[in-house]
């Protein structure tokens, strides 16, 4: 499992934070090389202290439970395929930090791990 510990200001290139209303969809442009694929995140439940989210990347779409209490805050998306041109990985580290009561948003940390320097992140408006 990934935590919060193994994420240092040394390791990763670039972080920020997305706050997010329920059912409200974050896009996010990867650009790398010639390529531009679309991430999106979204959250439908909060309960028990567990979050349900949903995302896809390059048109693969996953469901995740995340919880403030366990080991899985976070989850690690793969931005480029492995070998070749890219033997040291590019990826995204999505954390769970808090959950709002009074405005019921939640609000993620978003690591974004490119040791190469390849990847350019893009918010779509």
């Amino acid at each position: 499992m990934l935590s919060s510990a193994l994420v240092s200001a040394s390791e990763h290139k670039e972080s920020r934070e997305i706050l997010l209303k329920k059912d409200e969809q974050k896009d996010i442009f990867v650009k790398y090389a010639d390529k531009k694929k679309l991430f999106t995140l979204r959250w439908t439940l909060y309960k028990d202290d567990a979050l349900v989210i949903f995302r896809s990347y390059d048109k693969i779409v996953a469901q995740n439970v995340l919880s403030l209490r366990h080991e899985n805050q976070s989850f690690r998306l793969e931005l480029m395929p492995k070998g070749g041109k890219n033997p040291q990985m590019a990826y995204l580290l999505v954390k769970f930090k808090e959950f709002k009561e009074s405005s019921k948003e939640v609000l993620f940390e978003v690591f974004l791990f490119d040791k190469n320097a390849q990847i350019e992140l893009e918010d779509l408006k």
